[in-house]
C-alpha cells in the first residue's frame, strides 16, 4: 500500500492548488466525475462555504500549541471531491492545521480519480468521504480520519436508525450541526490521531 500512497501524493494537488480548480468548476458550472445538476449545484454551495470557513475558521490556542509541536514529519493525504459537503466543512479546517506545523504537509486527491486508493479506505463498505490518510515520511500509515468527526457520524447513525433514509431533512440537520459545532469536533478527532501517533 505504500507504493499506492506514495504515488497518490505525487499527483495530489496542495489545497491552493484545490481551491483554484473549485474555482474554475464554479466559474464554468461543472463539477468533478459524474456532472449532475444536484453535484453541479453542490460544488457551488460548497465553494462559497469553504472561502467562507477560510475566513471564519478558528482553533482553540490550547489545539494550536499541539499542532505546532507534532515533531514527526507526516503528510495529509485527503480523498475529497468538491460536490461533497462534509469536505467543504473539513477541509478548510485541515488547512489551518497543516499551516501551524512544519511537520504537517496537506495534500488532495479526488475519489473518483484514484478507485484503488479510495478501495482502501472504505467506511462500512461504501466510498465515504473525505478520508484523510496520515502517513510518515516513508508513507507508512500512522492513522486515518474520516469521513466525518465522532459526533457528526452519531448524529446520522441517530437519524438512519430511526428514519431509515438519507434524506433533505438530515441533509439541513447536519448542516445546522456543522454550523453551531465551528469545526470543534473534527479539530478534537484530529488532536487525537496526532496524540496517538505521536
Amino acid at each position: 500500500m505504500n507504493n499506492l500512497i506514495e504515488s497518490c501524493i505525487s499527483k495530489a494537488m496542495d489545497y491552493a492548488q484545490y481551491n483554484l480548480l473549485f474555482k474554475q468548476l464554479v466559474e464554468e458550472g461543472r463539477t468533478t466525475g459524474e456532472q449532475t445538476q444536484e453535484k453541479i449545484d453542490y460544488t457551488k454551495l460548497n465553494f462559497s462555504r469553504t472561502k467562507r470557513l477560510d475566513k471564519t475558521a478558528k482553533i482553540s490556542d490550547e489545539a494550536m500549541e499541539i499542532f505546532k509541536n507534532v515533531s514527526q514529519k507526516q503528510t495529509w493525504l485527503v480523498i475529497s471531491e468538491p460536490w461533497c459537503g462534509d469536505a467543504a466543512q473539513t477541509l478548510p479546517y485541515l488547512n489551518k492545521i497543516a499551516q501551524l506545523s512544519e511537520n504537517i504537509e496537506l495534500k488532495i486527491v479526488l475519489r473518483d480519480e484514484n478507485p484503488a486508493l479510495m478501495n482502501e479506505f472504505l467506511t462500512n463498505g461504501s466510498m465515504s468521504i473525505p478520508i484523510v490518510i496520515m502517513v510518515d515520511s516513508e508513507n507508512n500509515l500512522l492513522q486515518t480520519f474520516g469521513p466525518r468527526s465522532k459526533t457528526a457520524t452519531k448524529l446520522i447513525t441517530d437519524y438512519l436508525t430511526q428514519h431509515g433514509k438519507v434524506d433533505d431533512t438530515l441533509k439541513e440537520l447536519l448542516q445546522v450541526w456543522y454550523n453551531n459545532d465551528k469545526g470543534v469536533s473534527v479539530v478534537n478527532d484530529l488532536l487525537k490521531c496526532v496524540k496517538f501517533s505521536a
